[in-house]
């Protein structure tokens, strides 16, 4: 029993000495020394500039020696192969298409001379047919509708 006994003299004491606002004022203090901290971090300049300057040369010259090791002329070389090859092709399309449009037409008239005068007969014999039989079917049609009137 003498050691329950301590136990709750024990935590009695730490009860009464622990409260909430001495809780409060403990995690404010932290807090406090937390937010401090982190400021004078965000504040204060790195201490590395020895480092930052190493690896700003070793940077520098790793670029200087990919633009080295570029083929510069090479690549000019290669631009102006495919500025030439876009300016033949562009003049040989468009001389294709005039020769192909003027060939077309060529065509065109010649068959249009060999045949237009049978074709044309036929047609306007045939389209003459299809104008009469329409007028006669109105005239039917008409004197059918004035016959019902009557």
């Amino acid at each position: 029993m003498k050691i329950t006994e301590r136990l709750q003299q024990w935590s009695g004491r730490a009860m009464s000495r622990f409260s909430f606002r001495n809780a409060t004022i403990i995690l404010c203090f932290f807090n406090l020394i937390t937010a401090l901290f982190l400021i004078h971090a965000f504040i204060s300049p790195p201490n590395s500039n020895r480092s930052d300057q190493v690896l700003l040369k070793y940077i520098k010259e790793s670029e200087e020696l990919r633009r080295a090791m570029e083929p510069v002329d090479l690549i000019k070389r290669v631009r102006e192969i495919e500025r030439e090859g876009h300016e033949e092709v562009d003049t040989l399309q468009e001389k294709d298409a005039k020769q192909s449009a003027a060939l077309d037409l060529i065509s065109r008239l010649n068959n249009h001379r060999t045949y237009s005068d049978a074709d044309n007969q036929k047609a306007l014999e045939e389209w003459r047919k299809r104008k009469m039989e329409r007028a006669r079917q109105r005239g039917l049609g008409r004197n059918g509708t004035a016959i019902s009137q009557e």
